[in-house]
Parts: C-alpha cells; structure tokens; sequence
C-alpha cells in the first residue's frame, strides 16, 4: 500500500535526500549559519562545522551554498567522496569550480592562474569562497599543507579565499598534522542531536511539508521516535519513514509509540526507558521502607544446624583451631536467635 495516498501526503517527507522544501530552521541550524555566514563575509579564511554522524551537516553545506547571494560572492561546494585525492587533484578540482578556465598540468602555472582568478573575483567586489562537505575524508599532511598554503593568497587589505569544513569530529585531529592550519581555523560550530522538543518539531515540520492536512503521528509516538534516534535526523527520517509505512499498512490513522517501539525494534535501535537518578532515588526510598527483620520473627532465618565435622577429629592442627573456632561463633548466633 502506498502510504502517501493513505495519510494523504504528496510526498514523502522523510526522504534522507537534501530537499531543499524539507529543511527544517531549528534553532541550532540557524544560528550555525549566522556564524559561519559571518566567518565568510569578514573573509576569516578557514571555519569549521562539526557533527557526528547523520547530524545534518551535508543538509546545512548545502543550505549555506543557497544562502550565499550570487552578487556578492563566487562558491563552490566540493564533496570528498573518498580518501585517495592528491593535493594536485585538489588544487585542480578548487581552480575548475571557482572558475579557472583550462587549469595548467603544472602545479606552479596552476597557481598562478588560480591566484589571478582570485584577484578577478575581488577586483569584482565579490568574495571567493569554497565549502568542503565530507572533510574528513582529508586526512593526509600533504592535503593540510595545500589548503594552508591556499589560505596564503591574499592581497593587502584581506584574503583572496575562504573555506568552511563541513565533517566528522575527526576532522580535528588531521587539522593538527599541520599546526600551522590548526591555529587558522578562526570559527567552530558544532551541530548536536536534536532534544525531544527539536524532534517533534522537526517532525510536525516534515509532515506538513509532504501535505498532511491532519494528526498522521501523535506525541507518544513522536517521543519514541526521539528516544530511538537520540535525535539525530537522519535517525529520525528512518524511523518515520518506516512508522509510515507499517501504519498504512495496519491501517493506523495515527501512528502512535507503540506502533514507533515495534518498528525500531525491527531496525535494531534502542526503544527501552533509560533508567534515570529519580529511578535510582525512588528505588532507594522503596528499599528504605522495607520491614526490619528480627531474630526470631517468622521472616527471620532459621537457625544454624551444626554438623559434626570429620575434620574435628583429626587433632589440633592450624586448620582444626579455625573451624573450632567458626562453630563457637555460629553456636552463639543460634542462641542470639
């Protein structure tokens, strides 16, 4: 069954493909684009956008593309799709998307013609910018020193080039390969999983987006959707997107957590209630009320039976001394009893 026909979507509003309609403005999202729109439009040189898997950082690169107003700036966004790229491979894909026309094979005339399209672009009255999507991917001394050396090209009043890395949390540690790119980076935003308030949110948002006209997912459902996810949104894009799903076919008119419990379980994801401090505390204040057993009351232990040892016999060893002196104790607890 198609589950846009039965919820009465005309899309589908969970897709993990960036569509730009989707996006959803939380309040972290937005004041990272404020920063890092700063960071290029005072031509800062090199800013950072960190998160961690599925946190929405491919999304947000391209969404700051968007926002980078042709008049005033020439970007690009370069996508590291894996980690065996050369610092000349690099140096030709920057030189090609920012507009150099028949990059040289020499790297020393690739430079060169790089550089003056850069003074093209700030004798213009525009800003050259580049955004790295999957920086972490950049993971080699040689690469650090080619955007260092990048960032190098500069005319007296400011730079001639600025990037935003867009990556994993890795991405600091290849910084550090060359101390001198680490100490450039003049801005770090980092992007966090969203809070259960995010995630309703995010989540209404999408459903209204694809053309819901009413309630296709309640709060409880909506909580569990937050709790199997943490919050990351591509996390929630799958659950969701299964949830709606399993309802149409169930023939649910309101997918609730029950229905969101069983479809994370499907996917392996955790659906259990954390046990929290208060859980700690209140087991402790049960404990505390527990009744006082007394020797001698009908909850208190029989006594203790002795038996005759073998050992008690065979004279008086180290060994005898201690179980002679083990029976002398139970006996006077029997009798406290």
């Amino acid at each position: 069954m198609d589950y846009l026909d039965f919820y009465g979507l005309n899309q589908e509003p969970f897709s993990n493909a960036p569509v730009s309609r989707f996006y959803y403005d939380s309040a972290q999202h937005s004041q990272a684009l404020v920063r890092l729109m700063y960071a290029l439009n005072a031509m800062k040189g090199l800013a950072l956008l960190v998160g961690d898997i599925g946190a929405g950082k491919t999304t947000l690169a391209r969404r700051l593309l968007d926002a980078l107003d042709e008049r005033e700036y020439e970007a690009a966004l370069l996508v590291i799709i894996h980690r065996d790229i050369t610092s000349d491979w690099l140096l030709r894909r920057i030189a090609i998307q920012l507009g150099v026309e028949h990059p040289d094979s020499d790297k020393l005339v690739l430079l060169s013609q790089l550089y003056r399209r850069l003074v093209e672009i700030y004798e213009q009255g525009k800003k050259a910018v580049v955004l790295i999507d999957e920086a972490q991917m950049l993971d080699t001394k040689a690469l650090m020193e080619e955007f260092r050396g990048l960032l190098n090209l500069e005319v007296p009043e400011r730079k001639l080039l600025s990037f935003v890395f867009f990556g994993l949390p890795e991405i600091e540690e290849h910084l550090k390969q060359d101390p001198p790119l680490a100490q450039r980076v003049a801005l770090r935003v980092r992007l966090n999983p969203f809070d259960v308030q995010s995630t309703d949110a995010y989540v209404r948002h999408r459903l209204r987006m694809a053309g819901a006209q009413r309630t296709v997912m309640d709060s409880e459902g909506i909580k569990m959707v937050h709790r199997a996810s943490g919050g990351v949104p591509r996390l929630i894009n799958t659950v969701c997107d299964n949830a709606l799903l399993e309802g149409a076919l169930e023939k649910k008119q309101v997918i609730d957590g029950d229905l969101v419990r069983s479809v994370a379980r499907n996917l392996s994801l955790p659906v259990e209630e954390p046990v929290t401090d208060a859980d700690y505390r209140a087991a402790g204040a049960q404990q505390s009320h527990l009744p006082t057993i007394v020797p001698g009351s009908p909850l208190a232990p029989p006594p203790v039976t002795l038996l005759p040892s073998a050992a008690a016999n065979t004279g008086n060893s180290a060994a005898d001394q201690a179980l002679d002196e083990i029976d002398r104790v139970l006996e006077a607890l029997n009798k406290l009893g």
